[in-house]
């Protein structure tokens, strides 16, 4: 009899993958109904509304919007057709806003349980703790890609509803079909989402080091901004291509005829590579943590 209570035990220990399903839909719709994740993608949403607004008056008596850099050379092209509004509000807020909201979700994810008193009720249940870290890490992931389409969607509305779409030009010149532009727009926001995951898993390893969500947080948000402000010295230039933020603004290859691959595969290649150094390091922090709250 006592030869079978451990294995009774493992069994009912043991998770269900459905169980495991509800807890992944569980945290999606709580992270979601948030009121400050809803007040950082109201936020995301109004910067193409901005952005469309701004062009369109400073055109309106046949001005013309000047343009530079890599991503925000799109803005000059926002008046000859409205799907450039997409490239540029990525462009906008891939190298604050995206990551800021993101850091926010990801910092908390851990922290914000242990602050609230609720991250030991959660182990309590048959979940685990990698099991735990993994569906949060799932959770932070899919804010990414919707944050990302927040971004992509409200500025396709904008630039239909306030400038013509049609064929386009890419940055190499050549002309391609609307339904080829909107697919490259939906693939440039699939990158833009994938290029968040560093950043991702940087917040969760914060997140697991204290048990306060607002100094996760802010943690996190300051990793970020120290990071962007390395990224521009040029005396730092030998570190520079190894920091999660450096290749960006690669997805504007994307919009060349033939398509840039090496800037892109780089950039989603370092993501890759953050997201195991840092998730790594997340699991290892976690699974030894001593859970008081």
């Amino acid at each position: 009899m006592s030869r079978a209570e451990p294995s009774e035990t493992a069994a009912v220990r043991r998770p269900n993958p459905l169980w495991s399903l509800g807890l992944l839909r569980g945290e999606l719709l709580t992270t979601v109904r948030r009121w400050r994740t809803l007040a950082l993608l109201g936020v995301l949403a109004a910067v193409p509304v901005l952005v469309g607004v701004a062009v369109r008056i400073e055109t309106r008596g046949g001005g013309r919007v000047s343009g530079g850099g890599e991503g925000p050379a799109f803005i000059a092209q926002i008046t000859n057709n409205g799907l450039f509004l997409v490239f540029t509000a990525l462009a906008a807020t891939l190298p604050f806003f995206l990551p800021m909201a993101v850091g926010v979700v990801a910092g908390d994810a851990i922290a914000g349980e242990a602050g609230a008193g609720t991250l030991r009720y959660l182990l309590v249940a048959p979940a685990g703790r990698t099991r735990l870290l993994l569906t949060k890490y799932a959770t932070v992931l899919a804010f990414c890609l919707l944050a990302t389409l927040v971004v992509a969607v409200s500025a396709l509305a904008v630039g239909a509803l306030l400038f013509p779409l049609g064929e386009l030009t890419t940055i190499s010149g050549t002309r391609i079909g609307l339904g080829e532009g909107l697919a490259r727009a939906l693939l440039i926001a699939l990158v833009v989402a994938a290029s968040l995951v560093g950043v991702a898993a940087v917040g969760l390893f914060v997140s697991t080091l204290t048990n306060s969500g607002i100094a996760a947080m802010a943690t996190t948000v300051g990793l970020l901004i120290t990071v962007q402000i390395v990224d521009q010295i040029p005396q730092l230039h030998a570190v520079q291509p190894y920091l999660f933020s450096h290749y960006w603004l690669s997805f504007a290859d994307l919009m060349r005829d033939p398509v840039y691959w090496d800037d892109l595969v780089r950039d989603l290649g370092l993501q890759a590579l953050y997201a195991v150094v840092f998730g790594s390091a997340a699991w290892a922090r976690f699974t030894a943590k001593d859970i008081t709250a």
